[in-house]
């Protein structure tokens, strides 16, 4: 089964719910003032857990700048499990042909994508000296192997099954990803969803292997076309559209932010991971997102 939600679920009874008339009348009690004292765990850290997300922070050197680089790193992670999260839902609603009911998952998941985008800016700080201080010690570790970018990149529709090696030795994981290959994407459902609506998809297109990346079709790029011919309020393949064209483009951001922080921080050196680290970066950048909402804007 492809991965649903992932986080971990709270303990049943770490957060006690409480009406409007139990807040009330604990304010009147305290005078206004907050709650100092608690039975149990603080509530907002039972919710929040961030007595457990502080403590994930285990750098190897004793360089202070470490702390930056490793603390961005899980912050990314988290953005990406998010961004996944929205689209998946936005996924659920076209399968269910509730184009309207797509767009609001499909903007917070734009939002996340710009929060993404700003963390960039917490290691804009780092030169080659400050990362080499602790490079080495990450060994081969490298955000190639990031499995919540994989998933992100998979639900998007660019697909390389080979990418999902690195996981093999990681059951859990590696079924994931092996999960979410066998479905369609969030693109490929984009464009069942036009062909439900009467344009005109080839079954080559629509019966293809999904666990290979889309390749680009004149006839999805004219069903765009026509999309966008009708700008009205109430089209909401339109609406739909834009709303996937900003996913796309804070996306296109991300990888292109990070093309910069590498060559900011390492050059052309090769990546710990094993990779051309900056060629390889910049050749990815030619796999499009949603290829045919870009092209068909030539023909509009």
């Amino acid at each position: 089964m492809e991965q649903t939600d992932l986080r971990a679920p709270a303990p049943a009874a770490a957060v006690r719910p409480a009406t409007p008339q139990q807040r009330a009348a604990r304010a009147a009690r305290n005078g206004g003032e907050p709650t100092l004292e608690f039975a149990e765990r603080v509530p907002y850290d039972a919710y929040v857990h961030a007595s457990t997300l502080h403590g994930l922070q285990q750098p190897l050197s004793d360089d202070p700048g470490e702390m930056s680089f490793l603390m961005v790193s899980q912050i990314m992670e988290l953005y990406f499990g998010l961004t996944c999260h929205e689209l998946r839902e936005a996924r659920r609603c076209l399968r269910a042909d509730h184009v309207g009911d797509a767009l609001a998952p499909l903007r917070r998941a734009a939002l996340h994508l710009e929060g993404l985008n700003a963390a960039w800016k917490g290691l804009r700080w780092m030169t080659p000296a400050d990362f080499n201080r602790f490079r080495n010690l990450l060994g081969e570790g490298s955000g190639f192997q990031s499995a919540m970018y994989r998933h992100l990149e998979f639900l998007l529709g660019l697909r390389d099954p080979a990418l999902i090696r690195p996981f093999r030795r990681q059951p859990e994981v590696y079924d994931e990803l092996r999960a979410v290959l066998a479905v369609p994407s969030l693109w490929d459902d984009v464009v069942a969803l036009l062909a439900r609506r009467g344009f005109d998809v080839p079954a080559e297109v629509l019966g293809r292997d999904v666990a290979e990346e889309h390749r680009p079709h004149l006839a999805v790029e004219a069903a765009w076309v026509d999309v966008y011919a009708d700008g009205g309020p109430d089209n909401h393949l339109w609406l739909l559209g834009e709303a996937l064209a900003e996913v796309a483009e804070q996306f296109g951001d991300w990888r292109w932010n990070h093309v910069k922080a590498v060559q900011r921080t390492m050059g052309a050196k090769v990546g710990s991971g094993g990779s051309a680290g900056l060629a390889w970066l910049q050749r990815s950048m030619a796999r499009v997102v949603f290829p045919e909402l870009w092209s068909a804007r030539t023909a509009m």
